[in-house]
């Protein structure tokens, strides 16, 4: 992305997220894992639907493509969305499917989880027009780890990019919710190759390769398997993150200074937000990052 030197209007359409909207079930006191939890708050989940929020939050334009129950927790969460100035317009009311629900352990680094899913993994076809109208167009590879979900998002990335719509993804990867013998790698490969907005965390890269991986080594990996990204986001935690344009060397800035993290849950989709919105901004790249990660501390510290 180059450097701009005057100001230039964003990019119109805003964002278009398909993915889980779902039900997040959190311990309420911190847990080493979930075998301590004794009592869980519910509240509305989901990275797709958390991305959207904190976009919106942050003054961009968003749309959520998802699909719930018809069930008290389906309702719950549109009320949720269309209490942060979200459009409930496209999230799918399935009758034949439960609300997925996630238990999650409330914790100050990356959380445990387990999953319960039903509507979001029958996600239905996105209007054309939705996606021709969109600035970019956003998912996870948790609502691409279930068919027939994935044929959904898939078929919407391809209309994108015969449109030259961009695409973006947050390779959330956990084999805990692919199943031990999957095809993620395939998966992966089919997103790339529509030269996607990549985040990926060193977790996500860690689980994927199934290897714990320093930060020089996931690079290395990404700089390989990933070369066709537009650009790639490594998140590296309280390490902060390294980044790159397509055909150009590793940048590197600091995370933000926390004295106390307050929760960790949702911070990878605070920083993603905040990357988007100057993105779609037109903003030069580092730009974007030192943004996303003033997000991403904003969410550490309870703020956002």
């Amino acid at each position: 992305m180059p450097t701009l030197s005057v100001p230039v209007p964003p990019l119109a359409g805003g964002l278009l997220a398909i993915g889980e909207l779902l039900v997040d079930a959190i311990s309420i006191d911190f847990v080493a894992d979930l075998s301590e939890a004794t009592t869980l708050r519910v509240v509305a989940g989901g990275s797709p639907a958390n991305l959207c929020r904190f976009v919106r939050r942050g003054g961009g334009a968003a749309t959520l493509v998802a699909a719930v129950g018809q069930d008290g927790l389906g309702r719950r969460l549109l009320q949720v969305v269309a209490e942060a100035g979200l459009s409930t317009v496209h999230i799918q009311q399935l009758p034949d499917y439960a609300t997925s629900v996630i238990v999650v352990a409330r914790s100050q680094g990356t959380p445990e989880f387990i999953q319960y899913r039903d509507a979001d993994r029958h996600l239905q076809p996105v209007p054309e027009e939705l996606i021709t109208g969109a600035a970019v167009v956003h998912t996870t590879a948790f609502a691409l780890s279930k068919a027939p979900a994935r044929q959904t998002i898939l078929a919407a990335f391809a209309t994108a990019h015969a449109h030259h719509i961009p695409v973006s993804i947050d390779w959330n990867y956990a084999e805990a919710i692919w199943g031990r013998k999957n095809n993620a790698a395939d998966i992966f490969r089919e997103v790339l190759a529509y030269a996607p907005l990549l985040k990926v965390s060193l977790d996500d890269v860690s689980r994927f390769t199934g290897t714990a991986l320093p930060a020089e080594a996931a690079k290395a990996y990404l700089d390989t398997v990933a070369a066709p990204a537009r650009i790639t986001c490594l998140t590296c935690g309280a390490d902060g993150v390294w980044f790159r344009c397509v055909g150009h060397p590793w940048q590197y800035l600091p995370a933000q200074p926390i004295a106390k993290v307050l929760d960790a849950t949702g911070a990878g989709d605070a920083f993603w937000a905040g990357f988007l919105i100057c993105w779609m901004g037109q903003q030069p790249l580092p730009a974007c990052v030192t943004h996303a990660l003033h997000t991403a501390a904003q969410r550490l510290t309870g703020q956002l």
